[in-house]
């Protein structure tokens, strides 16, 4: 990056901190991790030097990323590679520590102030930097160059409306773009987009999602959950909300008060933002449905909303799901994962918005594996067709698996480039 932008940025930087953390203790009124581990977003905190170089510094800013990076963490750990993994939010971090805990150190990336990250890299000293999807950041990407760390964008995506404003930077972004060694994008269309802007070494190598490894517990955590869920009515079915965002909760829930699959099935919704979590159950119990929480001790037989309010768990609930209605997709957000439904053979509605999985959501509509719906009521009616329509379900559930399969080999493609 140019001398000057360097020195303005860490001017703003300097700032803006006082801002930065005052909005993170606004944030922890409603989730209290948020004023944890300022210490290491401050570099006052920093990996032990002591222990050497880390092979791979893995940056993963939330839940979707951190999940994604898992079968590249497996590769470096069993190779014996000293692996740290930085996050942006708590939620990302409970998961990393989650999945992670005996593989790798898990850690806040700092802020993006350029003497901050040169600080947190000297004492890291990574061998390999790998950030993935779309964090790019100029203060992170200007200290690897300058450290020289050799880093790289992984199964990276851009969409139309990001890479129109990386465009306004213009030469800014191709100095930051310059920074990276190179690009794994998911798809054509994605790999193009950063051509566009001045990326460098673009390559295609799917999507690292697709490569998602089903636990072996899997169902037998399903088969407890589900009942628990249906107060001991196993049988009960059940469809999922999942990874719901704001406004999306209140939408289905009026879509379903007067709705046929309100009698006929369980709503699990599980918000994809813990702090929303209560707000939720307020919202279904104000609009009338017997509501529980996923971690009451005891849950009515008769419940006819449950809220998700775990971490770690979606997969385990649409493990035994009839269908799933997926998140982001009504809120404008451009949608969640809906490679994980999928890959456990469950049927997805979808809503309009679907930009951050663009390709993924056109072939598994393709596929015959998810439907596109206009809105909230759209999705509850494409839920009460699959339910009462067997063969159409199962044979989208067929669909779904196969599609899952079809897309699968991006990690072996990311570490063809790597190495």
């Amino acid at each position: 990056m140019p001398l000057w932008f360097r020195l303005l940025y860490s001017l703003l930087w300097i700032a803006a901190l006082p801002v930065v953390l005052a909005r993170l203790l606004w944030r922890s009124r409603r989730n209290p991790d948020y004023r944890k581990h300022w210490s290491e977003r401050l570099t006052f905190d920093l990996p032990n030097p002591h222990l050497g170089h880390f092979d791979v510094w893995l940056h993963a800013v939330s839940v979707g990323e951190a999940r994604a990076a898992a079968p590249l963490v497996r590769h470096f750990a069993r190779r014996n590679q000293r692996i740290i993994i930085t996050c942006t939010t708590p939620t990302g971090r409970a998961t990393c520590a989650e999945l992670y805990a005996n593989q790798a150190q898990i850690a806040y990336l700092p802020f993006d102030a350029p003497f901050l990250m040169r600080r947190f890299l000297r004492a890291a000293k990574p061998k390999l930097g790998l950030l993935m999807e779309t964090e790019l950041w100029p203060g992170t990407c200007d200290a690897a160059k300058a450290l020289g760390v050799p880093m790289w964008l992984i199964n990276a995506r851009l969409s139309e409306r990001s890479a129109r404003g990386y465009g306004r930077a213009g030469s800014l972004t191709r100095s930051m773009l310059a920074c990276l060694d190179g690009v794994a994008a998911q798809t054509r269309a994605h790999a193009d987009r950063f051509g566009a802007i001045g990326a460098q070494n673009v390559h295609v190598v799917g999507n690292l999602k697709f490569d998602l490894s089903l636990p072996s517990e899997l169902q037998q955590r399903a088969d407890a959950l589900t009942e628990l869920m249906t107060g001991g009515h196993a049988a009960r079915p059940y469809w999922v909300a999942g990874a719901t965002r704001q406004g999306e909760e209140v939408a289905l829930l009026k879509a379903l008060k007067v709705h046929p699959l309100r009698e006929a099935a369980l709503a699990v919704i599980v918000p994809r933002h813990p702090e929303r979590w209560a707000e939720v159950v307020e919202a279904s119990r104000k609009l009338g449905f017997r509501t529980a929480r996923r971690s009451d001790p005891i849950i009515a037989a008769d419940t006819e909303v449950l809220i998700g309010d775990s971490m770690g768990e979606l997969l385990i609930y649409y493990a035994n799901a009839k269908a799933c209605v997926m998140g982001g997709t009504f809120a404008g957000t451009g949608g969640q994962n809906l490679i994980e439904p999928c890959s456990v053979g469950v049927p997805v509605a979808l809503g309009p918005s679907v930009f951050n999985f663009q390709q993924a959501a056109d072939e598994a509509i393709a596929a015959g594996a998810a439907i596109r719906v206009p809105d909230a009521r759209g999705g509850v009616d494409a839920v009460y067709e699959w339910l009462h329509d067997e063969s159409w379900r199962k044979l989208a559930s067929v669909r779904a698996r196969a599609f899952v399969a079809q897309h699968r080999g991006a990690t072996e493609r990311t570490l063809a480039l790597l190495q």
